[in-house]
């Protein structure tokens, strides 16, 4: 329940923020808004600790919480603000559907370089997968990842329909919460081309990485295939607590 009601908090404060309903770009106090919203000063305390920590907002000692100007800039496709880090939750869409079309769904044995990414055995294996993602049915991202069975092993092509993450977050009681990813951009190749409808001399950026569960196991290694005019992120960087 706490967690229900300071997401709620965020998202109200963020709707107005984007609204312009704060033109000297500067928040109520913690009390009024507690009042605003008829709830703690803690649940107020922590909706607004985690807006900081996206770098909507910032706190000046002695004046107040204003919003970041740049945050007010930002068209990032990507917003990564909660439990997971699954792509159905955090990509900003503005009221467009998203969707999943499943391309390929399989068991394979993991190469070497695969089981070294996930912490495999020899002899233990994992799901394959492609899924093409869309807003409003345009393609967007091609996504090929890989599961160890061991981890979720009531993983089908049913479920990878849907948010994998949101499955592992609801049915096995975990989360994926962590990650490492290296980002950069290549020319876009055949699949590229024909599944995100790219000519031959436009781009795509990749993303590759491995995502953790909360416990810090390896839960999946997965590259990205993006679209290029979806390729854009923005950065919030706070060293404050080293």
């Amino acid at each position: 329940m706490a967690d229900l009601i300071y997401k709620k908090i965020i998202a109200s404060l963020r709707k107005e923020i984007e609204q312009g309903k704060f033109p000297d770009m500067k928040l109520p106090d913690e009390r009024s808004l507690a009042e605003q919203y008829a709830v703690s000063r803690s649940s107020i305390k922590r909706a607004l600790g985690n807006m900081a920590e996206q770098g909507i907002i910032f706190k000046k000692r002695g004046s107040g919480t204003f919003i970041n100007p740049l945050y007010l800039k930002q068209d990032s496709g990507f917003n990564y603000s909660g439990k997971n880090l699954g792509i159905t939750d955090s990509f900003q869409v503005n009221g467009q559907k998203p969707s999943i079309k499943v391309l390929e769904f399989d068991v394979v044995r993991p190469d070497e370089e695969l089981q070294d990414n996930l912490f495999l055995k020899p002899g233990e294996f994992v799901y394959s997968f492609k899924r093409l993602r869309l807003i409003d049915s345009v393609p967007f991202m091609i996504e090929t990842g890989y599961i160890p069975i061991k981890l979720a092993p009531e993983l089908s092509e049913e479920i990878a329909s849907e948010s994998i993450f949101n499955y592992v977050e609801t049915e096995l009681d975990q989360e994926v919460n962590k990650t490492y990813l290296t980002i950069t951009a290549a020319p876009s190749d055949e699949e590229g081309q024909e599944l995100l409808d790219l000519n031959a001399n436009e781009p795509v950026g990749l993303m590759e990485g491995i995502f953790f569960l909360n416990d810090g196991t390896p839960f999946e290694f997965s590259t990205m295939k993006l679209h290029y005019k979806y390729f854009k992120y923005d950065s919030f960087v706070d060293l404050d607590n080293r």
